[in-house]
């Protein structure tokens, strides 16, 4: 089914997708024109490329994502260092559902590539179920693991016939988006699939 993306704030970048293809980028109006049986999905904010994140085996095998239904016990929010790993030795199996809560966690923040040699099945899998692309890490850290890392990784532009992949963020353009960060995501686009929507 064509689908054709536009933000609020790029409406000159907006891109029409096939399948798991981008068929076209350009400005809405004429992409509108030329696919008018195409469905449009409007969001607030920029449409970019999408982010990589260097920090895939910190945020995938070195933290434990709790399950909602373990609030009482572990909380809401990641568990990192010895806790997380004493969590994984008392359960091996909690290691593929916090990896795919994880990768979750990373569509949300508008993540469509992660880095970093990742050496467990359970996270692969989850990466590989996600559609994320596993790039090179950086030689350099920017600095402690973050679903927001500074700086903001971005991926090269959507093209016609690559993959359509990519991310929106309510922000006013990409100066904001580096100072409010991966947060102010409200929706991911991998392999063409709408894998996160901000409620």
């Amino acid at each position: 089914m064509l689908t054709i993306h536009v933000a609020e704030a790029t409406p000159e970048l907006a891109v029409l997708i096939d399948g798991p293809l981008v068929a076209a980028v350009g400005p809405y109006e004429e992409l509108a024109a030329a696919r008018p049986q195409a469905r449009v999905r409007r969001w607030p904010g920029i449409l970019t490329p999408g982010l990589l994140n260097p920090y895939g085996p910190e945020l995938l095998e070195g933290t434990y994502h709790p399950d909602p239904r373990e609030v009482d016990e572990f909380g809401t929010e990641p568990i990192t260092g010895e806790r997380a790993q004493e969590i994984f030795r008392a359960d091996a199996s909690r290691r593929g559902a916090s990896a795919r809560r994880g990768v979750q966690r990373l569509l949300a923040h508008g993540t469509v590539a992660v880095a970093g040699e990742l050496r467990g099945r359970p996270a692969l899998d989850a990466v590989r179920r996600a559609g994320l692309v596993v790039g090179a890490r950086p030689a350099r850290l920017p600095g402690p693991p973050s679903f927001s890392p500074v700086p903001l990784v971005l991926l090269p532009s959507p093209v016609p016939g690559g993959p359509a992949r990519f991310a929106v963020f309510d922000v006013a353009d990409r100066a904001e988006l580096v100072r409010a960060g991966a947060s102010t995501c409200v929706a991911t686009v991998v392999g063409g699939r709408l894998v996160h929507r901000r409620r």
